[in-house]
Parts: C-alpha cells; sequence; structure tokens
C-alpha cells in the first residue's frame, strides 16, 4: 500500500543529510560533546587528556604533572624539553590482594601514536602497566591534586603536587624542587598491608656522551651525568627521596637487553619486595633506581608519603645576543673597554640563579628537606587567600591557569637574580629571546607578585639594552650585557614607550624614589629618541614607520601605538612633577596628541589608522626598494602590490582589538585616562561586537589556525567590518591570541562592560578545558607564552584595587557592584580586599602593608 504523502527519494536523501550534518554540529560543540566543565572546577575524563601542570621553580626548570598522575615535559638542562616523558613512575602494591598498580589514571590514547618523543610501539615506557580505572585532577594553584580511583583497590589514593610559589619571595619561588605527596586512606575494617615505590631510569644520563651514575642518599638516590667535556651543560644530577625512615632503596635496576630493566622493575612491584641494593659501577642507558615504603594502615587510618624531588644543572649552552664592536669580550664572556681589566664574573653562557646560591645538589636537598613544611604552608597560605574570592570563576581559572608560565622554561634567571625571559618555549628551545619588551608589556602578573624581579627587566631595558641616543633594543642579549641580538638591532615602538609607563608603575609598586631618581635620566633619553624617531614635525601621533608586536611596521598614526605614546607622555609628565624636572615639551605633545586621536582616528564608532607613507621623512616605499618590512621587495609582485595599495601589513580602517592597547596599559600602570572615556568604551564595546566569534567555522585563516579553528570560538586580532582591508593586511590579524582576548576582557572590565569581558573569557578557557588543549599551557608563538599573563589585570578591572606605595593609599574603585572578595598582592604584603556591608576593607594575611587610608569609589 503506497502512501499519498511519499516525497521524492532526492529530498529525503536531501533532508537526511541536512539533518546528519546540523546534528553532527550540535553534538560536536563544547557544551555538547565535551561535558562541559565548569570554570575553576576538576577535570575528568576527556577533559584530562592534555592536562600537564608545571612543577618547579622561576627560571628553575620544569616537571609537569599530567592529569593522570604521570611526569612529562622534563625540562632540567635549562631549556625546553616538551614531549620528554621519563621512565618514571610511582607504584602501590596491597599484600594479600596481589594487587599493583602504577598510581595514575588511564594514561591518554593519544599517547599510543602521537608522541614525537614515543614512537611506534613506546616501547620502553610505562604505558603497558596496570593502572587506576579513573582519575579526578583539581587544582588550586600552585598545588595540583589527583584523586584516584578504583573499584578493586581498598584503598582511597590521593596524589597532591606541588612547588613553592610565595608572592614577595622570589628566592626561594625560584627552587628547582618539586614535591608529590602519596596519601593512602584504608576505608575498609581490615588491616591493609602495602608498599609504595617510586621507579625510575637515569633518564639524567646522556645516551650519546658522558658517564653516568646512581648513588644512594638519605631515603633516595641521585641520577648523575658526571663531566662531559664535550657538553659541560650536560653535567647534572637530579635527587629523589622521602621523609620515612621504613624506606629501602634499590640503586642497582636489572642490567640487560631489550625491555629486561623495566620488567624486572615492575616484577618487585608486583610482587611487594623492597630491599636495599647498593648501587654498582658500571651502569648503561637502561640503569635505575627505585624507593620502597613498606606500610601498615589499620582501618580509618591515613598514611601520607612525601616524594621530595630536586635537581642541579649549573651550566647551560644559552647564549643570546652579540657584543657589541665598541667593546671587547673577555674570555668569560663579560664585556669590558679596551686595556681595562676584564670582570671575571660575568660568565660566557647563562647559569641558573640556583647555581650561584648553592654549590651542589646536596645543598639543594638538604634545603628543601629543612625548609619543606615551612615552604609548604607559605605556599598554602597564598593558595588560600588567592582563592578566597567572589570573582567569577572563569577568570580565577584563567589568572591562576596563566601563573604557571612561572614556573615553565620560558623564564629564566641568572646568578645576579635579574629575569630574562622568553615569549615562549618552543619543544626544545625558547622561542622569541630577549625578554622582548612589546610581548612583555601585557604581562601583569610579576610586577604585582614578585615586583622586585619585575624592575630587574627595567634595569636591563634602560641601561644595558639601551644606546647612548636612547634607542632601546626590544630584546636583551643573555646573559645579560651590553649587546645585541642578531637581526634585532633596532627599536620597538610600543615596548619601548610601554616600558616607560613601566617604569611609572614599577615606583608606585614599591614607594622606591631613589631608584626612580637613578633610571630618570635614561627615561627622559629613551622618550625623547621615541618623539624624534617616530615624532619629528611634533604632531603628539607616531606618524614614522614604527615597529610593533605584530613584527611590522605600522605606517602613518594609528590608536594602538599612538595610545602607548600618549601613556608614555603622560607618565613622564608625572614623574617629571615628583622630582621637580618637568619638561613643557612632553605636556604639550600630550595635549596635541590626544586632540588628533580623539578627532582625527575615531570614526564614530571606533579608533583606526591613518597609513601614511608620503611627506615622511622615511622614503616612498612606492618609489624605492626600501623594506616596508624585515623582507625586501625584491619581487615584481610585491612591487607592484605596494605601488597599488602603498605599505604592507597596515589594519588602515579596521577593528584593532589591540586599537587602545597604550590606554589598558595606563590605566594598570595606575595613569589617568589618555583618551576621551566614551570614545575608548565605543571601541571596545565595537572589537566585541565585530571581532568575537562564537566559532571559526566561517572564518578563514591562512595563518596560524591551531590557536583557534572550526567550532572553537575567539576574539580576532582584527576584522574590517566597513571595508578597506588591504590584500595584505598586517600579518598574524586572522588569528586569535589568549593575551589580548584577557587584555580586551580586562579593558571591557574596567569599563563596566563585565559580561561582555567574562564572554570572551569563557569562549577562550573552552578552548584549554583539556581535551585538546593543556588547561595550563596557551600556547602562541610557543608553549606558556608570556602574553597570556595580561589575564592578571582582570584582578585589578573586576575589583578595582590598587595600592600607592608612594602616597601609602589603597584605591578602590571596583567594576562589579555590591559587595565582594578579591586577591591583592603588593610589594610589601598580600591580602584580601573588598567591600562589606557596603565598606571597603582590605584584610593583610602576610606581610606589613602601610595602609594610611582606602579611597573607595563605588560604581
Amino acid at each position: 500500500m503506497k502512501s499519498n504523502s511519499v516525497l521524492p527519494r532526492s529530498f529525503s536523501l536531501r533532508f537526511v543529510s541536512v539533518f546528519v550534518v546540523i546534528f553532527a554540529a550540535f553534538l560536536a560543540s563544547p557544551a555538547i560533546a565535551g561535558q562541559q566543565r565548569d570554570y575553576n572546577g576538576s577535570y575528568s575524563g576527556d577533559h584530562l587528556s592534555r592536562v600537564a601542570f608545571p612543577l618547579g621553580g622561576i627560571g628553575a626548570g620544569m616537571i609537569c604533572l599530567e592529569g593522570a598522575g604521570a611526569l612529562s615535559h622534563v625540562s632540567l638542562y635549562n631549556q625546553p624539553d616538551i614531549h620528554n616523558e621519563p621512565c618514571t613512575f610511582s607504584a602501590i602494591y596491597i599484600k594479600g590482594k596481589t594487587i599493583a598498580r602504577v598510581l595514575e589514571g588511564p594514561f591518554p590514547s593519544w599517547k599510543l601514536y602521537a608522541n614525537p618523543r614515543v614512537g611506534v610501539g613506546s616501547g620502553r615506557r610505562t604505558h603497558g602497566l596496570p593502572r587506576f580505572a579513573e582519575a579526578t585532577f583539581n587544582t588550586r594553584f600552585p598545588f595540583a591534586v589527583i584523586d584516584l580511583d578504583d573499584h578493586k583497590i581498598p584503598l582511597k589514593v590521593r596524589v597532591t603536587g606541588w612547588s613553592p610559589f610565595v608572592p614577595g619571595d622570589a628566592d626561594n619561588s625560584s627552587l628547582p624542587v618539586a614535591a608529590l605527596e602519596y596519601q593512602f586512606e584504608n576505608p575498609t575494617n581490615q588491616t591493609i598491608e602495602a608498599v609504595y615505590s617510586f621507579n625510575s631510569k637515569n633518564f639524567m644520563a646522556d645516551q650519546w656522551d658522558g658517564v653516568s651514575e646512581i648513588t644512594r642518599t638519605k631515603n633516595g638516590f641521585l641520577l648523575t651525568q658526571l663531566e662531559n667535556k664535550k657538553k659541560p651543560w650536560r653535567r647534572g644530577t637530579f635527587a629523589a627521596f622521602v621523609d620515612d625512615p621504613a624506606t629501602k632503596v634499590n640503586c642497582a635496576w636489572f642490567r640487560g637487553g631489550w625491555f629486561d630493566f623495566l620488567t624486572m622493575a615492575w616484577k618487585d612491584v608486583e610482587e611487594g619486595n623492597y630491599y636495599d641494593k647498593a648501587p654498582v659501577t658500571k651502569v648503561n642507558q637502561e640503569s635505575g633506581a627505585t624507593i620502597f615504603v613498606p606500610f601498615k594502615l589499620n582501618p580509618g587510618q591515613k598514611k601520607t608519603i612525601k616524594l621530595m624531588l630536586c635537581w642541579y644543572v649549573p651550566e647551560s649552552d644559552q647564549r643570546r645576543g652579540k657584543d657589541t664592536e665598541t667593546k671587547q669580550t673577555c674570555a668569560s664572556g663579560s664585556s669590558c673597554a679596551p686595556n681595562q681589566a676584564c670582570a671575571p664574573e660575568a660568565p660566557l653562557n647563562y647559569k641558573p640563579w640556583y647555581s650561584g646560591r648553592f654549590k651542589n645538589i646536596t645543598q639543594v636537598a638538604d634545603y628543601w628537606r629543612d625548609h619543606y613544611t615551612a615552604l609548604q604552608n607559605k605556599s598554602r597560605q597564598f593558595s588560600d587567600c588567592f582563592y578566597d574570592t567572589t570573582l567569577p570563576p572563569e577568570v580565577i581559572e584563567a589568572v591562576a591557569a596563566n601563573l604557571t608560565i612561572l614556573k615553565s622554561p620560558t623564564v629564566l634567571r641568572q646568578t645576579d637574580g635579574k629575569l630574562w625571559a622568553f615569549e615562549g618555549s618552543n619543544n626544545d628551545r625558547g622561542c622569541c629571546a630577549g625578554s622582548c619588551t612589546h610581548v612583555w608589556n601585557y604581562a601583569q602578573a610579576i610586577p604585582h607578585l614578585f615586583p622586585d624581579l619585575e624592575r630587574s627587566l627595567r634595569q636591563t631595558e634602560f641601561n644595558e639594552s639601551q644606546a647612548d641616543d636612547g634607542m632601546q633594543q626590544f630584546r636583551s642579549a643573555l646573559p645579560i650585557r651590553t649587546g645585541v641580538v642578531p637581526g634585532y638591532k633596532h627599536a620597538a615602538a610600543d615596548g619601548q614607550l610601554g616600558g616607560i609607563m613601566k617604569i611609572y608603575r614599577d615606583w608606585r609598586i614599591s614607594g622606591d624614589t631613589e631608584w626612580l631618581k637613578n633610571i630618570w635620566p635614561k627615561v627622559k633619553q629613551s622618550l625623547d629618541y621615541c618623539i624624534e624617531a617616530w615624532d619629528p614635525q611634533h604632531n603628539g601621533v607616531l606618524s614614522e614607520p614604527h615597529h610593533n608586536t605584530y613584527d611590522i611596521e605600522f605606517w602613518g598614526p594609528d590608536g594602538m601605538c599612538s595610545s602607548f605614546y600618549l601613556g608614555a607622555l603622560k607618565a613622564a609628565i608625572e614623574i617629571g612633577k615628583a622630582l621637580g624636572d618637568d619638561n613643557p615639551l612632553y605636556a604639550t605633545l600630550l595635549k596635541k596628541g590626544q586632540k588628533y586621536v580623539n578627532n582625527e582616528l575615531y570614526d564614530g564608532e571606533y579608533y583606526y589608522q591613518k597609513i601614511q607613507w608620503k611627506g615622511l621623512r622615511t622614503p616612498d616605499p612606492t618609489q624605492t626598494q626600501t623594506s616596508d618590512s624585515k623582507e625586501k621587495n625584491s619581487f615584481p609582485e610585491v612591487l607592484e602590490l605596494i605601488k597599488k595599495e602603498g605599505p604592507r601589513y597596515q589594519y588602515g580602517t579596521g577593528c584593532l582589538s589591540d586599537g587602545v592597547l597604550g590606554s589598558w596599559m595606563a590605566r594598570v600602570c595606575g595613569l589617568e585616562e589618555i583618551l576621551d572615556e566614551k570614545k575608548i568604551a565605543s571601541h571596545l564595546k565595537s572589537v566585541h561586537k565585530y571581532n568575537l566569534r562564537k566559532n571559526l567555522l566561517e572564518h578563514a585563516n591562512t595563518q596560524r589556525p591551531s590557536y583557534a579553528a572550526g567550532n572553537e570560538g575567539g576574539l580576532l586580532l582584527c576584522s574590517w567590518p566597513k571595508g578597506g582591508q588591504l590584500s595584505l593586511p598586517f600579518i598574524y590579524s586572522n588569528e586569535v591570541w589568549t593575551g589580548i582576548e584577557y587584555q580586551v576582557a580586562a579593558h571591557l572590565m574596567m569599563h563596566g562592560m563585565i559580561e561582555q569581558g567574562l564572554e570572551i573569557v569563557r569562549i577562550c578557557r573552552d578552548r584549554y578545558d583539556g581535551r585538546v588543549r593543556n588547561p595550563f599551557d596557551e600556547y602562541e608563538c610557543g608553549h606558556w607564552y608570556a602574553r597570556a599573563m595580561s589575564s592578571y589585570a582582570m584582578l585589578q578591572a573586576l575589583s578595582g584595587a590598587r595600592y600607592d606605595a608612594v602616597e601609602k593609599v589603597l584605591y578602590l574603585k571596583p567594576a562589579i557592584k555590591g559587595d565582594f572578595r578579591s586577591f591583592l598582592s603588593t610589594a610589601f604584603g598580600y591580602g584580601t580586599v573588598g567591600v562589606k556591608n557596603g565598606k571597603p576593607f582590605f584584610k593583610v594575611v602576610q606581610g606589613d602593608v602601610p595602609v594610611e587610608r582606602i579611597e573607595y569609589s563605588a560604581r
């Protein structure tokens, strides 16, 4: 029997196809397919796949604790070693049950094939060993907690990883140490006997060269690569030890072939063996050691085994930059004038801070053992205070996640205590050297948490990296000295001008006016260079080609870099007033520039760029072979395009997410608004309206789409809603950078647009939820990319809290209404700031912050 309403078969197939596509897209959405997790909450299931939480010290190397409990990304040789997952694991044996498990949850399936350090088959790895059935990962920076569960295991197991992080105490926060605490609880009504073990191959050994050894220490062992004359930077030692008197240590794993070493090590685990065995003199590449801790738990009883890890790698092969031609270089690497005695303290290559503080691994281990409890308590005190907040959980998650950058190989700290950093970390080397001033403009965590380290960056910028004419290299040499990083003997406008605002900020944070007096001549020299180089006609805007964070030059005045100029002028004016050294030119340029930017660079909705390449001091690129970027115009099609459209890589009429970045910098530095507040708010609304994409399915990006692509959302660097896009707009324009997302979000919040800012944060953190990307590694050009620390500014944006150490005044102008609590860190201590029952308060948790009054302005 036929129906009277039968549809054509072709229509039915089309309908089914459309339905399948729509349903698949629905399932692929983050809220559906990803079992949307709570912000600042736990990670489990698929969300554990990419979790890797850094442990270590500032500039001291890193070990990551993965979501399921494995140790990976082990980077101890003063440079990144991403995906380095040595054969090391903790395990538990339960007597009577004859149960043995690696103390980890299920390992991510992508490791079976995708990990470039593993190879096909994953030989000599622990992936084939039995594990717990489930794991749940939580973090309260600097602590990470993993709960392991398996119905066959009659124990409750919790793993806590941490390393010291104490605001204001840079030295103890720079230790080359980490800890894993294994807590076992007996929930049954029977006594349980078990053996805990930590097992490790000697991963410090150089498999191609040099001599290695394993030695016994108190309740632990040392894995050592001995002196190597060809590669002295490979000399190093890793220590593992516990605090239990029942400990036994096997320092001599079985030596054989194939997979013998791991087979025999696991045999000990699954048989519940524990014994002492002395080291052997002849080791091979599979040599390793095991720490055994036998224990007994009565019903309801708990036991915690503290596994303390530390390392010592005193040398490196890290050296960046060439010494200037006007100075000779000593054999030691220090610079000195001709015919003068050389200063021996400057090393040829970078040496980590801890190698100047400790003579060897024994001293590091002793210090770690002796101060473990005190450092844990101080770190816990900070963590408890930081999370004692009513601010939105997505904000707290974003801020805390990016504090891990300080524990990554992105950051280095040399023996004199000065900070030096990459922009990010490639797999086996740092990415984009030299404490790049325009990238580190965005990073707002260090100046508040470790202001002395932040000021060391200013010292480098305005001394070793600043020429006599005031030109400031935006990348500094390593070891820090007067030198040129090849290819970067020029200034970056946003970086150099931002540095002047940061001088003002660091002064107000520290209250150190003597420091300001000493560096002020260099600051004036720097600003005067900027005026002459980019505003020689004194119009108050940057017109000459000026380099910036997009690795190109902007031609003509633009809202982004000219707002930096205005902010630097404002900072210099305020400093000059405080020191009694006014320069009338700065005030004149500020007034002219504000008028120009507000009137000439605002289209009624947002600020833009007036592309200019004629009538400048710089030769016209359409008439000459002069480069409009680092690349020469050597191809005819390039010249033809330049003649038609003008300089490449501009944004012109575009709506730039960084379009008023200098205004944001001014605000976070404690300066007054430098542009029309209503117009800034309008610009930010436009950025949210035009640049935020809830998914990128229809967005074309020929650049670096792995930051955000497909069904993911993100904030584009730029859009052209009113037309005018060049054939080749500025490079990166189609990309999504988390550091800019947070910058815009914070700026929106400062102007009362809290929900718009939070929407950007949520879309960003949804990309970093553990399924595709590591929640603790917001990468850009490299892992653990510094720009993402712009997220810290959201604390200031929402709370409106800023402590001025010069005036001893706490300014409190919250963006949120009503009562709230938020973390606040100063150069003198930290605590909780907020409003309770309509009244402002500041409860100091650590330190002594001299607050004479609170100036509170409710929204």
